[in-house]
This record gives C-alpha cells, structure tokens and sequence, in this order.
C-alpha cells in the first residue's frame, strides 16, 4: 500500500488506529475528551541505518502492516488526502502487537 510518503532514515509512517467507543457507566465518552490513540499500523518505513553498535536495522525490526504501540507524545502529525497519520522515530515505536 502506497501513500505517497517515504520516511526519511529511521522513522516510520503510522495510520493511528482509533479506540471504540467507550462507555463508563453508561455514559458516552464524547471525542474532545479522548485521548490520542498510542496504537497504530506502519504504513511504510524509512531507510535502514547501520548501527555502529551492530543493532539490528528498521526493516529487521518492523514490517509494513504491523500494529504497534507508539509514545504517546511522539512524532509529528499530517494530513494526506482524507486520512490523518504520524511519522514517528524508531526510539518513539514501543512494542509491536502480534496477533
């Protein structure tokens, strides 16, 4: 899936995957009040920098199509077209979800 947006280096282009809709108490949790999703899908990823380390590279960490948990307050929001995504550095990804 292509959406015309490379990451430069290592960073990762993520389409935030949006809660359901919750309910406390049988009250409906309006959007204003919800927070920004920490969960997302790579959409596509930067390029693969050589650590001096030996650390593994993005690609052998990361897959387009994988859902993963991002900081909270990382990365930079942008609009492309209709859809709203983040391009975040890979010290920003926290965990990826296998399901």
């Amino acid at each position: 899936m292509s959406v015309g947006i490379k990451p430069v280096d290592e960073r990762v282009l993520i389409e935030p995957l949006e809660e359901e809709e919750r309910k406390v108490g049988g009250i409906i949790i309006p959007d204003t009040a919800k927070e920004r999703p920490q969960i997302g899908k790579v959409i596509a990823l930067g390029d693969d920098v050589r650590k001096k380390d030996g650390g593994k590279v993005l690609s052998e960490i990361l897959k387009v199509g994988d859902k993963v948990v991002y900081a909270k307050y990382g990365g930079t929001e942008l609009k492309h077209g209709d859809k709203e995504y983040l391009v975040v550095s890979r010290s920003d990804i926290l965990a990826v979800i296998n399901e």
